[in-house]
């Protein structure tokens, strides 16, 4: 059977075989055949504090020489779902472009509701600060990133000092690239927010779009012009309030995608549906990811042309993964 065929059948079958055997819905995109080569995962498991959900992974370009620029991905799932290892796919891209990158699991609704997600997340950056030279990565050039849910708690980390003062991290955030994000959704109208922030004590307080400072870092947004989760327009409210404050603000309007495709167009085989890794790593190239001017030269992933025919079971999986989720704002 030749490749493509084969690549659609496996993805295909994943799929439909993923409740049965408890298999992630994110799988396909994590198959060996269809992420980025050049790179390793470099740390696996590795805890950052006590507990099932305080472990991280490092993944790292293979190839590896003077220090790497760092970047601290944050996954999404409505605060009340995800698996680091859902998001190598992420890992490894980012890796082939030269960064050492971190992705770190964090407490869930209802284990934990605001801000008990965010404070695992700077629990995990004292990690960086301390460990990553160890790994390839140099500490004084870090970048944060996420998706969805884990946008909202980038940019947090990188707004609010509070949560990295609590624990001692002192490293400069460069800037932070947030895809399909919310940053302005109170009132909190839905039963995942609900949950999630409803017992915050200081509602406004946990809306990026309040917390906007001259002293808030460089900010790429991203957003499928489609999103019925979390519609463009928050992303254009909370780009207006950057600019407004003097704060350089990146966007992005994928046309016509919805809320899951931008971070999967981060990985190998949808990476040709849309620019969001190039983008994001020139957003990082300006603010300082590659001082001498000459980022790293990438890997070449696996060739693009054998993926386009696995469209169809794609769509399935796209179109299964975007209604996983309820709306967040209006």
């Amino acid at each position: 059977m030749p490749f493509r065929r084969a690549l659609a059948v496996l993805l295909l079958l994943l799929v439909l075989s993923a409740q049965a055997f408890a298999l992630s819905v994110m799988d396909p995109f994590n198959l060996p055949a269809v992420m980025d080569g050049g790179t390793v995962k470099v740390g696996d498991g590795i805890a950052y504090a006590d507990g099932p959900r305080h472990k991280l992974d490092v993944y790292a370009p293979e190839a590896r020489g003077t220090s790497a620029p760092v970047v601290f991905f944050v996954y999404g799932g409505g605060w009340n779902r995800g698996e680091r290892s859902d998001y190598q796919f992420a890992g490894r891209a980012l890796a082939s472009r030269g960064f050492v990158v971190v992705i770190a699991d964090y407490r869930l609704v209802p284990e934990v509701t605001y801000p008990g997600f965010l404070e695992d997340s700077a629990n995990a950056l004292r990690w960086v600060q301390d460990n990553i030279a160890s790994y390839g990565g140099d500490p004084t050039r870090l970048f944060l990133a996420g998706h969805s849910a884990g946008a909202y708690n980038a940019v947090m980390l990188a707004m609010d000092p509070s949560f990295l003062r609590e624990y001692g991290v002192t490293m400069p955030i460069l800037g932070v690239a947030a895809l399909s994000g919310p940053y302005d959704f109170y009132p909190f109208e839905y039963g995942e927010v609900q949950n999630a922030f409803g017992a915050a004590p200081n509602p406004q307080g946990t809306q990026p779009i309040n917390l906007v400072t001259p002293e808030t870092p460089p900010m790429y947004l991203a957003t499928g012009t489609t999103d019925p989760i979390v519609r463009m327009q928050n992303t254009e409210r909370f780009a207006q309030k950057l600019k407004d404050s003097g704060v350089w603000v990146t966007t992005r309007y994928y046309e016509g995608f919805g809320h899951m495709e931008p971070v999967i167009a981060m990985g190998a085989m949808w990476r040709w549906r849309m620019p969001v890794l190039d983008d994001m790593v020139a957003f990082f190239q300006m603010f300082g990811a590659f001082p001498s001017g000459v980022p790293y030269v990438a890997v070449a992933p696996n060739p693009p042309e054998q993926l386009p025919e696995a469209i169809a079971p794609m769509e399935q999986i796209v179109d299964e993964l975007n209604a996983m989720f309820q709306p967040i704002e209006n």
